[in-house]
């Protein structure tokens, strides 16, 4: 029996509540109002809501839809049920842990099934089959040989344990998802539905619209801007591609060449401050710095990365011999800037409350919020108001666009449990490190492949949730700055968004330009090889991360800049005219001397 109206009604209503538990806490209103809730009790019914919205969502083979059978709904519901349970016993069940273990068996026994059947059902088997090699490994640890060796996990003491306790389900990971990241979320959504990424995309267009190539850089300006916020490789593509990739196409670039233009510019975008598509702040939170550390270091790479795809944009242009945006499609900066002049208001206040007022990131980001719908209440956007409507629509897009997150942040802290309970995560990190002593470019390489393969086909925060607890400790062990290590296994996550086989954000452009996906996905790799580049260097040389002296911060950003200009004129194989293969690798020499330093260059 298929049930469309109830589906319809259950997913909006989930849909409105998990943003709207969200901005509760963002708001601190238990606190306003004088309630003595913990986190952990709004988080479950976050979680809770965020399984049954993917259970109803999703059919049982991954595909969206619009009704849901019997089966499902009632599964939805005891998800539901187990989320209000937690978040009404919580506070007994942890402080009395012991005397009500049958209880929390009970809870953990519905609620892993649950959030584990809606992991595969939003985000496939591949990260199903590595939290479960993870629970076998929990189940087998004291017969694993040699350093990897741990203890065994018993599943009826461990539920549980993930259940209920604040290192596992309910840790880091989704504390942080459920009390920042939605929000930032929701802040994307405002700005589609209040027509700021359209303002965006035109103020894109007056700025680079005159230059060769014009039509390629707006696509690379406009998705580096609204990326920042989206929080979603996927969601910038199809929010700013769906204007640029014809664009281009229109101009004269090749189908895939458009569609790999936007895919790389759209991945771009969420590793550039100030929100780096909400990671900024779990990286802050990851680290115990501040996050004005974390975008003071990830300003210079990001800037160097929007650079070279620019260079080569215009060598491509310059060899096709491209002509600039037509003038009747550029309108004056001052008129855009006019028509939408507050839109980079919420930035500022973001920004003030953060630095200036020293308000919490969650707390920020509603300012900036209420920023947006003042102004635009207030000036509107060529005519036209946000609507309660279709503010509505933006907050239920929230709450099912945050399904997949808030479960991949749940999982992660699964993950988490088990790396601390059986002791793996000191065993990995040791193994790790000793490969790294005879070979630490060795152990970058292998890292970078693991948070590539890891990364795939999730979005930013889930991949960087996912891959810092497996992939940061051993290079922070073997001396590499910690912001270094995590902003390298951030990077390498993201690139799963472009890298074949699974590459998400090539596959969804190429939807759009009508070419093929494989084909864009490689291209997408050979214009974005700045990603794959750049992490190594600020690995080996902190300065390029503003975090060593001046004078080798500015020596660490001019010889990079250098590098990445001659990187990006060998891998076009053009500069003035087609390059020879020996002034190629001539090239690509001279690129190589400026972006490494002496040891790597070495074997070091």
């Amino acid at each position: 029996m298929r049930t469309e109206r109830l589906t319809r009604v259950l997913t909006r209503t989930l849909g409105f509540v998990i943003p709207a538990l969200a901005l509760f806490m963002a708001a601190e209103g238990p606190i306003r109002l004088g309630l003595l809730i913990y986190p952990e009790q709004l988080i479950a019914l976050v979680l809770g809501a965020c399984i049954a919205a993917g259970l109803l969502l999703r059919s049982g083979t991954g595909d969206t839809r619009d009704a849901a059978p019997l089966f499902d709904i009632v599964l939805a519901l005891v998800a539901l049920g187990v989320g209000l349970h937690i978040a009404i016993r919580f506070p007994v069940l942890s402080q009395q842990f012991y005397s009500h273990i049958g209880e929390s068996t009970v809870a953990g026994v519905l609620l892993v099934p649950l959030l584990i059947e809606a992991l595969r059902r939003t985000t496939g088997l591949g990260l199903v089959a590595v939290v479960g090699l993870f629970f076998l490994y929990g189940l087998l640890a004291d017969h694993v040989p040699g350093q990897l060796q741990g203890r065994a996990i018993v599943p009826m003491d461990f539920l549980p344990f993930l259940a209920i306790d604040s290192t596992a389900i309910f840790g880091t990971p989704l504390q942080v998802v459920v009390s920042i990241v939605i929000i930032y979320v929701l802040l994307g959504n405002l700005l589609s539905v209040t027509g700021g990424s359209q303002w965006f995309t035109d103020l894109a267009i007056a700025l680079v619209g005159r230059s060769r190539g014009g039509a390629a850089k707006i696509a690379i300006v406009a998705s580096t801007f609204f990326g920042s916020i989206s929080g979603s490789a996927v969601a910038n593509v199809v929010s700013t591609g769906i204007i640029t990739i014809p664009l281009m196409k229109k101009a004269g670039f090749h189908p895939r060449t458009a569609a790999a233009f936007e895919a790389v510019a759209s991945t771009g975008g969420q590793i550039m401050p100030p929100v780096m598509g909400a990671v900024a702040f779990l990286m802050a939170e990851f680290l115990r710095v501040s996050y004005g550390d974390v975008v003071v270091a990830a300003t210079v790479p990001a800037l160097l990365f929007v650079f070279a795809i620019l260079v080569q944009a215009d060598l491509e242009a310059r060899r096709r011999n491209l002509p600039p945006v037509p003038e009747d499609m550029i309108r004056p900066v001052r008129e855009v800037l006019r028509s939408g002049w507050y839109f980079p208001l919420p930035f500022a206040v973001l920004i003030a409350a953060l630095f200036v007022w020293n308000r919490s990131p969650a707390e920020a980001a509603l300012y900036a919020a209420g920023t947006l719908l003042a102004a635009n209440m207030a000036f509107g956007y060529e005519g036209k108001r946000a609507s309660f409507a279709s503010v509505l629509h933006a907050l239920i897009g929230t709450g099912k666009g945050s399904v997949e997150i808030v479960v991949i942040g749940a999982v992660a802290g699964i993950v988490i449990a088990i790396l601390e309970s059986t002791g793996l995560g000191f065993g990995l990190t040791f193994t790790l490190t000793e490969l790294g002593r005879d070979s630490l470019l060795l152990l970058l390489v292998l890292t970078a492949a693991i948070c590539v393969i890891l990364g795939m086909g999730m979005p930013t925060t889930g991949i960087y949730l996912l891959v810092v607890t497996l992939a940061a400790p051993p290079l922070i062990e073997l001396g590499i700055d910690p912001m270094a290590a995590h902003l390298f296994i951030l990077y390498f996550g993201l690139m799963s968004m472009i890298s074949p086989p699974v590459a998400i954000a090539a596959f969804t452009a190429a939807s759009i330009a009508e070419t093929s996906p494989m084909r864009t996905a490689v291209t997408a790799v050979r214009i974005g090889w700045p990603v794959f580049i750049i992490p190594f260097v600020f690995v080996y040389s902190p300065g390029l991360l503003l975090r060593s002296s001046w004078p080798a911060n500015l020596l660490a950003v001019g010889t990079t800049l250098i590098g990445v200009w001659l990187f990006s004129i060998a891998i076009a194989g053009y500069f003035r005219s087609e390059l020879r293969p020996h002034t190629r690798l001539i090239c690509l020499a001279l690129a190589a001397a400026f972006l490494f330093p002496i040891q790597v260059l070495m074997g070091g």
